[in-house]
Formats: C-alpha cells, sequence, structure tokens
C-alpha cells in the first residue's frame, strides 16, 4: 500500500453554501483552478470533467456525495503523463463553525512512485489558497439560491 497521501485543510471565512458553489459551480471554478471548468451533474456515480480550453483533461466519478458536507471522488486524469496510473481518491469534507467554514482534503490511493502523487502535492495547496482568496474577497456572485 502506498503512503504518498496528501492531506490538507483550510478554514475559509465563508459559509458552507458559498464554498460547495465555489466546488461545484464551473463558472467558479474556472476562477481559482486557472482556468479548469469543473463540471458534473453532482450526485453519486456521475462523471465529473475537467476541462480546459474546451478539451476534457480529467474524468473522474463520483463515489459519495453528501451536499455542503462531503465530496469523495475517483481521480484520474486523461493527460498523457498520468492516463496510465489507476485512479486514486479524493476526500473533501466541509464542516461549519461561528468564525468560518473549514474544508479538509485527503487524496490517497496513489501506486508506489506516482508522478500524480509528486504534481497533486504541489498543486493543491495552490488551488486552496486561490479558493480561499476568491472566496475571503467576497467575488463570489449569489447565485442559485446561494447566500452571500
Amino acid at each position: 500500500m502506498s503512503k504518498q497521501v496528501i492531506s490538507e485543510s483550510v478554514d475559509i471565512q465563508t459559509t458552507p453554501e458559498r464554498l460547495w458553489a465555489a466546488l461545484t459551480c464551473a463558472d467558479l471554478t474556472e476562477r481559482y483552478w486557472g482556468g479548469m471548468r469543473i463540471e458534473s451533474d453532482w450526485v453519486s456515480g456521475a462523471r465529473i470533467f475537467y476541462r480546459r480550453d474546451g478539451a476534457i483533461t480529467d474524468v473522474h466519478v463520483i463515489l459519495e456525495i453528501e451536499r455542503l458536507r462531503r465530496l469523495v471522488y475517483a481521480f484520474h486524469p486523461l493527460v498523457p503523463e498520468y492516463v496510465a496510473e489507476p485512479p486514486s481518491r479524493v476526500m473533501i469534507e466541509i464542516e461549519s463553525n461561528a468564525a468560518s467554514t473549514r474544508l479538509d482534503l485527503l487524496h490517497d490511493g496513489f501506486p508506489p512512485d506516482s508522478g500524480l502523487y509528486r504534481a497533486c502535492r504541489l498543486g493543491w495547496p495552490m488551488i486552496l489558497r486561490n479558493l480561499k482568496a476568491m472566496l475571503e474577497a467576497r467575488v463570489v456572485p449569489v447565485e442559485k439560491g446561494v447566500s452571500a
């Protein structure tokens, strides 16, 4: 079993509703994922498509989802460097407290000597910093019934 695990936590001064919208709305993911649109039906068993400039770069599968609280998916990039690696697993948990909302991310299930692990180990902290900055700057519009 691989010991390659990415575990990140971030406290964001926002609501769970705004955080969930930022995770699941393609127009918002594009802002903090460096132009990557993340699209899905957001139900268990649905595929998650990562698109850059219209091209699909990743196809993941939702293993478990509980709106505003938890998202678990099989992570499988299609880019040539990583397509041969088996899917790994991403688990995102959201917990609200009085002052902020906490996002805990666990990415595991990498094969030994995974190139994807090395890339994600650097990528996840950057993505979470961008997400926090976007939400705390209050640039996320109120949409689809999401309260500010």
